[in-house]
């Protein structure tokens, strides 16, 4: 197998994941490659007598297989889209109402601090002001900086198919699906392409008889657009370190499902609610409705949970069978489910925007807003940044280094509106490090002051905050019953979270084979996961002896997919036949390394295959 040559192939631009900021990249850049007056500017070095070689690699098997329901304000989008009607995208529609909604717990068993159940008595002495035989308070004023006012509702799947059928009918740029990019290739510092992950290896990595080792793609510009957990991203911050006082501590997974709602809903495409409260208060909520019946909803499940059990589907089942939730869902019909990581830091985890040879946009770049939860059109625009900057430099004809790409791109980033937003929001969300009603108050501070007041918490990274099962449970249930359970559940291959959940009150899901189903029906109903053969795991715990000693095992309760189950030995094991690459495992690991406290011993590497389901 050692004889087998690595092939090679050069191009003029090599962009890695095919997402909303480099959908934002190409858009702009194949349109000047059309235009006669830039035209002659963008013809290729590596192809001479051609016009710019663009190559994008994306993972997933199609560019339609976002998971992500998404409100925006859009303007990034309309910009580059000026006369765009919403019905020109699936599932896409103008904003037409807009709520913020309290929940209060319905059930008893959410795990509400004083302050929190002082929030709750006050609500309900404001029946005025909500439906308040619907255990929720719809509060009468939604700050500015969460307002969507002439946004859209997106699917994120069909907003992504959208584009590259523009983008590929240009015939200026290659995208090329279902090709997983396994690293940057870095030579003195400098970029100068990607490798693509090599094929015909057992699980373990180790070549087969039909072992093909990864392309290299060698570019004069590398865009790295890989999202928060991709693996050329990941291996940049690995190599050239963060800038001083930037992390990547804050995360969140966003688990949804999308419905047919009841025949008869009254709800109108275009309605929007955020939800805060429930089922635990540190979880939001979200609920967007589409054209033709169709709605978007779900949960974002935090790293400041601090819960070493958390579980995002059996959350979204029960914040779905709140009363206020679900009179709109009762007898409608899941038609899709899947999760995504998010990377809540914002502009404090910016890592190096650019830099000899590479570029970084999107939510990966840090360009997600944490104080108006929006990311979507902020990638975009970082991507449209991008593009006028290559544009510029190309009609220059001066090389893509890091300081010709600092003046180009990350000059034209500081002075927009992505920057200044992203500046008042950027210690938002402080406040939760202290806890729920602490991290509410310094957001709606931050977003009134325009940044200039917060309240500070001390930085923490995710696996430094989780508690043990008994210290979480005290007071609700006895050490011996915890043990009890994580002994029954360990021996019986199962994940605690269910158990423990019942025990500690939370009333058993009534499936009803419809829109509440099992974890693993959903894996089936609600898409498919496929996990191409002659790709290695992309899931690897690296020290066994590590995890066996392990007593939480965050990553098999927080598994979107269930693909994380409990093993021979205390191991986990990985199966990536479930897995849907949403990568909350990578940040869940509560066991870091001894050479760099950053990460764990969990590592998520470049993989093929996921959920397939285009209606997300």
């Amino acid at each position: 197998m050692a004889s087998v040559e690595r092939q090679s192939v050069e191009v003029d631009i090599v962009c890695v994941g095919f997402g909303p900021a480099t959908g934002g990249f190409l858009t702009t850049l194949s349109r000047a490659m059309q235009d006669p007056e830039t035209q002659p500017f963008l013809m290729s070095k590596a192809m001479p007598g051609m016009p710019l070689q663009v190559v994008c690699y994306e993972r997933a098997d199609d560019i339609g297989f976002g998971v992500s329901g998404v409100v925006t304000r859009a303007r990034g989008i309309r910009a580059s889209f000026p006369d765009l009607e919403p019905g020109e995208i699936p599932n896409a529609h103008e904003v037409t109402d807009e709520k913020l909604v309290y929940l209060k717990d319905p059930v008893g068993a959410s795990r509400r601090p004083k302050g929190v159940k002082g929030l709750d008595a006050a609500m309900a002495s404001l029946r005025l002001l909500g439906r308040s035989k619907y255990q929720a308070v719809e509060l009468p004023y939604i700050p500015d900086f969460m307002k969507k006012d002439d946004g859209l509702v997106l699917s994120i799947g069909q907003f992504n198919q959208w584009v590259g059928s523009l983008l590929m009918s240009s015939g200026m740029v290659q995208i090329w699906p279902g090709m997983p990019v396994a690293e940057p290739l870095i030579e003195d510092d400098t970029v100068v392409g990607v490798r693509l992950v090599d094929q015909g290896t057992d699980p373990k990595g180790e070549p087969t008889d039909a072992y093909m080792p990864g392309m290299d793609v060698r570019a004069a510009l590398t865009v790295v657009g890989d999202g928060p957990v991709g693996p050329v991203g990941r291996k940049l911050d690995e190599h050239f370190g963060m800038p001083e006082d930037h992390h990547q501590r804050d995360w969140a997974v966003g688990m949804k499902v999308v419905v047919d709602l009841p025949e008869g809903s009254p709800l109108q495409p275009g309605a929007v609610f955020h939800t805060i409260g429930y089922p635990e208060p540190e979880i939001f909520g979200f609920l967007y409705v589409y054209p033709e019946g169709v709605a978007s909803l779900g949960i974002f499940v935090p790293s400041w949970f601090d819960s070493p059990v958390r579980t995002s589907y059996r959350y979204l089942q029960h914040w779905m069978m709140h009363p206020y939730i679900w009179r709109f869902l009762e007898g409608g019909t899941l038609r899709s489910w899947g999760a995504k990581t998010l990377q809540e830091s914002g502009r404090r985890g910016e890592p190096y925007l650019v830099g000899d040879g590479f570029a970084r946009v999107g939510e990966g770049s840090g360009s997600t807003n944490v104080l108006t939860g929006s990311g979507v059109d902020e990638a975009w625009t970082t991507g449209v940044q991008l593009a006028e900057g290559v544009i510029e430099l190309l009609k220059e004809e001066v090389p893509f280094t890091r300081e010709n790409l600092e003046a180009a791109y990350v000059k034209r980033r500081r002075e927009s509106w992505v920057e200044k937003e992203g500046r008042v929001a950027e210690k938002a969300r402080d406040g939760f490090q202290r806890g729920f009603i602490a991290g509410f108050i310094g957001m709606g501070l931050s977003g009134v002051s325009k940044g200039k007041i917060n309240i500070s918490g001390p930085s923490r990274r995710p696996y430094e905050r989780v508690p043990s099962l008994a210290d979480y449970y005290e007071g609700v249930l006895a050490p011996e019953e915890v043990e009890r359970v994580r002994r029954e559940t360990t021996a019986a291959g199962e994940s605690l979270h269910d158990a423990l959940m019942e025990a500690a009150g939370w009333p058993v899901i009534p499936y009803d084979g419809k829109l509440l189903i099992s974890h693993q029906d959903a894996l089936l109903l609600g898409g498919k996961v496929q996990a191409p053969a002659g790709y290695p795991d992309h899931v690897v715990f690296l020290y066994p002896s590590v995890c066996e000693a392990c007593e939480t095992k965050l990553c098999i309760e927080i598994c979107s997919g269930e693909a994380i189950t409990p093993g021979e030995g205390g191991v986990p094991q990985f199966d990536r036949e479930k897995c849907i690459h949403c990568g909350a495992c990578f940040w869940s690991c509560t066991q870091p390394r001894e050479d760099d406290p950053e990460r764990t011993v969990l590592e998520f590497r470049a993989g093929a295959g996921g959920l397939h389901s285009a209606e997300n």
